[in-house]
């Protein structure tokens, strides 16, 4: 059965099940997404099926689908990111081959992860082959910001938007496939916020451990802080460089239990349940206004570490909001 080592996402399951099965297949689907909410994973399958020889799709069994497995399927092609785009030479080299015939299978299958970092000449180059697709010819876009893509190419695929998955079913993978603890389990579910490749990453990546219980140790004691010491972490936060955006999620999600906790009063809803008490002693000295304030700043910090903007200068500006929004600490 199609789409079953997936967990979430029901109604898309749905639909692509029955575009395989009636045979209805278009030239050209987009998958929308966060990062790592399970875009690439949704794509493989797809194109796991649409590639299978056999009537029951996937079987998992005939030459396609091994090959598949195996990674080394000819009807499969998948373009990643070079650096940080999908340049332009990558596209044309899809356009040169995708008038040669299948090989194995009756359709061919692109893959174009992050397709959003495409170059301007790259997606203008890859509508020369969505205008006039081969028929046996499928593209699978993937991306986290459909704004960036032409309105041309948006016009010629089928969009789909995964959204989150439910905490509990997150949380009953996890158990499955992982042999974490129950309270790590716990945590990494609800931090994911919906996200199960989030929740992996909590659970398997010794470096944000590491940031978590920094991060923990120096939000938890802003108050106390001089303006001196706040900015001398913002340097010292370029050993992370790498894990930034882990650094932004642990600072948002924190932020977003404060609001929650000040909204509600209850804990039902924490992610940071074990820091109730932390939690409580900000959350009575700054304003509604204040956990806005730095939330806003979280996500102006992250797009400006994509527009790659000064690392020490973008953290820094994040971490002074942080601590003037608590003057009344």
């Amino acid at each position: 059965m199609i789409f079953e080592n997936i967990i979430g996402n029901e109604k898309n399951k749905k639909l692509l099940e029955d575009i395989i099965t009636k045979n209805k297949i278009a030239n050209a689907y987009m998958f929308i997404g966060q990062e790592s909410i399970g875009k690439f994973l949704f794509a493989k399958e797809f194109a796991k099926a649409i590639l299978c020889l056999n009537e029951n799709k996937p079987c998992s069994k005939c030459k396609s689908c091994l090959e598949l497995e195996n990674s080394n399927n000819p009807d499969l092609t998948i373009i990643e990111p070079d650096e940080n785009n999908v340049k332009i030479e990558q596209i044309r080299e899809l356009n040169k081959k995708v008038v040669e015939k299948p090989i194995v299978s009756t359709k061919k299958v692109y893959i174009i992860d992050d397709s959003d970092t495409m170059t301007s000449e790259a997606q203008n180059c890859l509508l020369k082959t969505l205008e006039e697709p081969p028929a046996y010819a499928v593209i699978l876009l993937l991306t986290n910001n459909k704004d960036r893509l032409l309105d041309t190419i948006l016009s010629r695929c089928v969009s789909m938007t995964l959204g989150s998955v439910r905490e509990s079913e997150i949380e009953d993978y996890l158990k499955a496939n992982t042999g974490a603890s129950h309270a790590d389990i716990a945590f990494a579910a609800a931090f994911s916020l919906g996200n199960i490749g989030r929740a992996l990453h909590v659970l398997e990546t010794e470096e944000f451990k590491d940031m978590l219980n920094d991060t923990m140790n120096v939000i938890t004691h802003m108050k106390s802080m001089e303006i001196y010491e706040v900015v001398s972490y913002a340097k010292s936060l370029t050993k992370y460089k790498n894990e930034i955006y882990d650094f932004l999620d642990i600072i948002m999600v924190w932020y977003r239990d404060m609001l929650i906790l000040k909204t509600t009063g209850s804990l039902n809803q924490l992610v940071f349940k074990d820091k109730y008490r932390q939690l409580k002693d900000q959350e009575i000295y700054i304003s509604f206004e204040g956990i806005s304030h730095i939330l806003d700043e979280v996500e102006k910090a992250r797009r400006r570490l994509i527009a790659n903007v000064n690392f020490e200068v973008a953290i820094e500006m994040l971490l002074v909001t942080i601590k003037e929004n608590g003057k009344v600490w």
